[in-house]
């Protein structure tokens, strides 16, 4: 009798398009071009990237294709022998210095300024059903851990509670109700821009991190 393969871990990702007051969102970029980017450089072992995909920066608009790519992984999923699936959802802070790992995202949409469907909430429960705007649901992914590892792989990165009130924080609540319900996990993590850290830097950040999530689920 041979040992156990170790668990084999799939990861969806999506990033967002350009919203106002930033033209060009670096998670697009990012999340378009990760795929060819890591298998390049070689994946890890045991990790397999599922779907990259692109959200509207909206929030019942991205919601609406949020659903639809979370169901059709999930159904793939039940139908193969993958493990663990992991949903990694990347935005941008446009006034960030470095990247930030967010534990935890708010049941409350306050809007700064209009999504690019014209929708501009304030103090709306994002799901009315989980009570008030107060609530809030957590990762059950090891955040503190994350980040130590890939400060100490030399990025620039932190921990954070706060993913504010808009898209980021709008989409990361659904995706954490969803992975609630499902048995699997959900993180959601915040990029500068690439005026602030450069492409390339962020191409190998992304790579690193799902390295990163993927060791600690062996």
């Amino acid at each position: 009798m041979g040992s156990e393969a170790p668990p084999v871990v799939t990861v969806h990702i999506t990033g967002f398009k350009k919203f106002h007051g930033v033209s060009e969102n670096p998670t697009e970029t990012i999340v378009s071009n990760l795929k060819g980017y890591m298998e390049k450089k070689g994946l890890p072992k045991g990790l397999v990237i599922g779907s990259c995909s692109i959200l509207e920066t909206a929030g019942e608009g991205a919601v609406a294709s949020l659903y639809k790519i979370l169901d059709s992984a999930l159904s793939t999923h039940e139908s193969s022998s993958v493990d663990r699936v992991i949903w990694v959802h990347f935005g941008v802070n446009s006034g960030a210095t470095r990247f930030a790992i967010e534990n935890q995202a708010v049941n409350e949409a306050t809007f700064r300024c209009p999504d690019e469907l014209g929708w501009k909430p304030q103090r709306v429960p994002i799901i009315p059903s989980d009570g008030g705007i107060s609530r809030i649901r957590e990762t059950s992914l090891p955040t503190n851990e994350i980040t130590k590892a890939l400060s100490g792989m030399g990025y620039s990165v932190m921990t954070s509670d706060d993913a504010g009130r808009f898209v980021c924080n709008y989409v990361y609540y659904h995706s954490l109700r969803f992975a609630e319900q499902h048995g699997i996990k959900s993180l959601f993590v915040h990029f500068p821009l690439f005026l602030t850290i450069n492409e390339e830097t962020q191409m190998r950040f992304a790579a690193s991190l799902l390295e990163v999530i993927a060791s600690l689920q062996q």
